[in-house]
């Protein structure tokens, strides 16, 4: 019985008068449960769970029900079900690894010559506001990817500016780059370095929406590579 199984699995963490009362069925039946002798069926699931729990774990844990199907059949010649593999497995807890598909965040424009490289792989500046890097992240939410711009200050290793956003257009970089201009209001000579992605590539000299222009005025050129 479906119920009885999940009251002893839940019994070192649980009260079983408690689970039964709230089960709704009688101790007395639960105890009956646990006296009898396992059926051969429930002795093989065992068996074969153990069996399903080293393959899975010589596999890195990688492993999911086809493969483990496969390896039981072609190396240990049982013949099982795919489908009583993947139970038992759903039961142990074990699951394979599941490739996910990652956004792309570099996207490169071709055509549209990029800044000259001011770093030169020289990533450690000796004082504040002398070099910012950015990059461009991705958030996996209930309700879609979310994209994260920010703004690093390679002295002191903090980000100095953000922005979040659901697209990858190039306002994302802007508003993160604003953040941090408005926040630490840097000197000329700044450099604001960015990989070759179309957003931090974009005209991003063009005139700007109402009320951006006033926080980037008069700022130098380099500082918008």
């Amino acid at each position: 019985m479906r119920i009885f199984g999940f009251i002893a699995a839940r019994k070192a963490e649980h009260s079983i008068k408690i689970m039964c009362r709230v089960l709704e069925v009688s101790r007395s039946g639960f105890h009956a449960w646990a006296r009898r002798e396992p059926s051969p069926r429930a002795i093989t699931d065992a068996v074969l769970t153990e069996r399903i729990a080293e393959i899975h774990e010589d596999s890195l844990k990688s492993y999911g029900s086809p493969r483990v199907h496969a390896e039981l059949r072609l190396e240990d010649d049982i013949h099982v079900g795919r489908k009583r593999v993947e139970r038992l497995m759903r039961r142990a807890g074990l699951s394979g690894q599941i490739k996910r598909r990652r956004g792309k965040t570099t996207i490169r424009v071709q055509g549209v010559r990029t800044a000259p490289d001011l770093v030169e792989r020289d990533f450690n500046p000796t004082t504040v506001n002398r070099l910012w890097a950015a990059d461009i992240t991705y958030i996996r939410t209930w309700e879609g990817w979310l994209y994260l711009a920010s703004v690093m200050d390679l002295y002191s290793r903090r980000i100095v500016g953000w922005a979040l956003a659901d697209h990858l257009r190039a306002e994302l970089v802007v508003d993160a780059l604003e953040m941090a201009v408005a926040r630490r209001r840097p000197d000329a000579g700044l450099v604001h370095h960015s990989d070759q992605g179309s957003q931090p590539v974009a005209d991003l000299h063009a005139p700007l929406p109402r009320g951006r222009d006033r926080r980037l005025d008069g700022l130098p050129r380099r500082l918008l590579r």
